[in-house]
């Protein structure tokens, strides 16, 4: 793949597709803390070697349908309580509502996102559910997903610790499904630590969800949240945890990287956010444990230095709304997704717009599914240039008209 010869054996074997163990992955990155430019090099020869010069992202509309939640995680600004003026209750004629904006804004993806299991706990949540004429949160997610199915968008539903009937059930309308990890440290659980007091954050509770989308065949989106306390052996055992589940099941679609940033209404609200040349390292040590693997970042959280993490490995931006907010990261907004492809082709990379299922996992899904996303597929499995284009175009040619 180079002639180059690194000073690093581990990373040479690395570049001639020998295997490396935990030890050795550890040994690449205390090395690093001198100097990283070894690391990062690699990181991008395997990322050009399998995923060439493109770079993805997917065209969505986020649905806040229920921001109740039963946890309650340390730096969590999403979940609302019932009396705060955050609370989101989508009723069906919002969600309608949206959908067909969304379709008007040539959206591809219909982001549904809960709150823990909000009927569990809160009397609000039951009473909303009966008001809309559903008996739990998940059936109403099923009745979202096959409206936006109806109006050509792509359900991909994050509703945290789903049983395995109801991922079944999902699988159905979804094209893909998602849960962060986040980390498999139960260090993280203990008093006094970020996931104290969000059971459904318990590692093996995480695990065992990815472990029922592996056999339940579900195009999946995990991850890892990076600077939270974790050490670097706990980073490091979480990306290998990622990696065996991907091994055994080959659903994991993509592993997003998502760099802590402390949000002021929070118990984490004085703690320091994710230090970027570590974040970065983080990057990089993932691609080198899984060089074929999807590996996004958020771009709204790096927003004065995203496109730099183009040269440390990563493929995809993930989701970006010209529509609605990040209610998960509410204080950072998306970039335009002009700005993106520009900062992405001054880096040397071609910006694509896919489904919020990669072409790679197509397989995995029914023939109904695969048959809608036909429609605005190009011969690459990418979503059709002229059609997610199309609204910025439309835009660009009323502002000509109005100078």
């Amino acid at each position: 793949m180079t002639n180059l010869v690194l000073k690093s054996e581990i990373l040479n074997s690395v570049l001639e597709n020998k295997s490396i163990n935990r030890e050795d992955i550890i040994d690449i990155y205390e090395k690093s803390i001198k100097n990283s430019n070894e690391l990062f090099f690699t990181a991008q020869k395997l990322r050009i070697k399998n995923k060439k010069n493109t770079v993805t992202f997917s065209k969505k509309a986020f649905f806040n349908i229920i921001n109740l939640c039963k946890d309650t995680c340390s730096y969590c600004t999403y979940k609302s309580e019932p009396e705060e003026e955050k609370i989101s209750l989508m009723s069906k004629k919002q969600i309608k509502e949206l959908l067909q904006l969304a379709k008007k804004y040539t959206c591809v993806e219909a982001l549904f996102v809960t709150g823990e299991q909000p009927e569990k706990k809160y009397s609000e949540a039951r009473n909303w559910l009966k008001e809309n004429g559903f008996k739990s949160t998940v059936e109403y997610l099923i009745h979202s997903s096959e409206e936006a199915l109806e109006l050509g968008l792509f359900p991909h539903t994050n509703a945290g610790n789903l049983n395995y009937d109801e991922m079944k059930e999902l699988k159905k309308t979804n094209v893909s499904m998602g849960i962060m990890l986040e980390n498999v440290s139960e260090r993280l659980t203990k008093k006094g630590m970020p996931h104290y007091l969000a059971a459904s954050k318990k590692p093996q509770t995480r695990l065992k969800i990815l472990e029922n989308s592996g056999k339940l065949g579900i195009p999946m989106t995990t991850g890892i949240l990076v600077g939270i306390g974790e050490t670097i052996e706990e980073i490091i055992d979480s990306i290998l945890a990622i990696k065996e589940l991907h091994k055994k099941y080959g659903n994991i679609q993509e592993v997003i990287l998502q760099n802590f940033q402390p949000k002021p209404d929070t118990i984490m609200k004085d703690s320091p956010s994710a230090n970027e040349e570590y974040f970065k390292k983080i990057v990089a040590l993932s691609r080198i444990v899984m060089p074929e693997m999807n590996i996004q970042i958020p771009p709204n959280l790096s927003p004065r230095s995203y496109q730099s993490f183009l040269e440390v490995g990563i493929n995809d931006w993930g989701g970006i709304s010209p529509l609605t907010p990040d209610f998960v990261n509410p204080e950072f907004s998306w970039p335009e997704i002009s700005k993106v492809e520009d900062y992405s082709k001054k880096a040397g990379f071609d910006l694509k717009c896919r489904f919020p299922i990669y072409p790679e996992f197509f397989s995995f899904i029914s023939k109904k599914l695969r048959d809608k996303i036909a429609v605005i597929q190009n011969e690459d499995g990418y979503v059709k240039e002229e059609y997610w284009k199309w609204q910025s175009t439309l835009t660009h040619y009323l502002e000509m008209q109005i100078q």
